[in-house]
């Protein structure tokens, strides 16, 4: 049971606190049978093997047989948001109810009166410092940036992020998304700017990184996703934890995957719940939230690896089962997890979103 501490080390890690709440009672009788009548959820950009996604879509759906429109499953977390825009007033199956989205994004989206306040019945045990006082966002699960390595390809699997600048990545490596528009691929130059010598708050040693990495040729400007590090296209990238593990398994030696903290430059990054201010399935919306932060909900976010928002209180109160406690990467590897604050990701982001073009002057290609 030695593993069950590794995420209250994260928490603490992060400065993340419990504090006592009002208690939030909800009639769920009441909000399932209006959330049956609605009949449906749409959701935006949730990938089935994202933290696991594609169990919790399946088990709220058996579990209320309501049915789930997704949307764009591998859309960023600015997609997400501009869907919401795109769609106001519109109660067709194009306007999401629900979004999940970089921290970062939390603080606008409700200064643009994108979101509409909830609180769940567990609210209390989400910590303070990473939810909205007045429930319009609150954070759901996070994760550590770790490299994905094909090693049927890649021999020499990269340590440290130095490692990437190696003339024998020469055409390897891509990032997972979009820097200027993707939580994961900004986090991703944070990660390199912490290694460079750079901070939290200085990120131009990252953009520096990437620009380097680009004119000695390593660097792919294509989004990285699952299929191209199996078919060697990109056979190196970075991703969270969760979803590099969940590939692992997926791909189940075909191809081998690696999954490295690296040495340095080890950030971890908070995704946040939201419900749309234009939801055309308001209550369907709320049932979902009440299922994500309920200890099933929780738990299948665990079961893909995330680290769930509320796992201190499910530590504390014995709820998470032994196997998957065991499954889990050893304590170790986060010893040098760093986590960026609200404040320091709207400055990460700015720069970010400035310096790209700049710096860089590389636009990455979906696939």
């Amino acid at each position: 049971m030695k593993r069950l501490g590794i995420f209250l080390a994260l928490i603490s890690i992060a400065g993340f606190c419990v504090v006592a709440q009002s208690t939030h009672t909800t009639d769920m009788n009441a909000l399932v049978a209006a959330a049956q009548k609605e009949g449906q959820l749409t959701v935006i950009a949730l990938p089935h093997s994202w933290v696991n996604y594609g169990e919790m879509i399946q088990r709220f759906h058996d579990k209320y047989g309501i049915q789930i429109n997704e949307l764009n499953p591998d859309g960023s977390s600015a997609e997400e948001i501009e869907a919401i825009k795109a769609n106001k007033g519109n109660m067709g199956p194009q306007a999401p109810d629900v979004i999940d989205v970089g921290l970062s994004f939390g603080p606008k989206t409700v200064q643009e009166g994108l979101l509409a306040p909830y609180k769940v019945q567990t609210w209390n045990t989400i910590p303070a410092n990473v939810k909205d006082s007045n429930g319009y966002w609150y954070g759901d699960y996070y994760g550590a940036l770790a490299f994905e390595v094909n090693t049927d390809i890649i021999k020499d699997v990269p340590k440290d992020w130095s490692d990437l600048l190696k003339p024998e990545y020469k055409g390897q490596f891509a990032l997972s998304g979009d820097p200027r528009i993707s939580s994961q691929a900004q986090m991703t130059v944070v990660a390199a700017a912490l290694s460079q010598g750079g901070s939290l708050r200085n990120i131009t040693p990252g953009l520096k990184f990437f620009d380097k990495l680009n004119k000695v040729g390593n660097f792919v400007p294509l989004i990285a996703i699952t299929g191209t590090v199996a078919s060697g296209e990109t056979p190196v990238t970075v991703v969270w934890d969760y979803n590099a593990l969940a590939d692992k398994d997926k791909l189940a030696g075909n191809p081998n995957i690696a999954v490295v903290i690296p040495a340095s430059g080890v950030v971890a990054g908070i995704y946040i719940q939201g419900i749309s201010a234009y939801a055309p399935h308001p209550n369907a919306a709320r049932l979902w939230e009440e299922f994500l932060y309920s200890d099933e909900g929780q738990l299948i976010w665990l079961k893909g690896y995330g680290h769930p928002i509320r796992y201190a209180d499910l530590a504390r109160r014995g709820v998470v089962p032994a196997d998957l406690a065991a499954k889990l990467p050893p304590a170790s590897a986060y010893a040098k997890v760093v986590f960026p604050s609200l404040e320091d990701q709207e400055i990460e982001t700015k720069a970010i979103v400035d310096g790209w073009d700049k710096v860089v002057n590389v636009n990455i290609q979906k696939q």
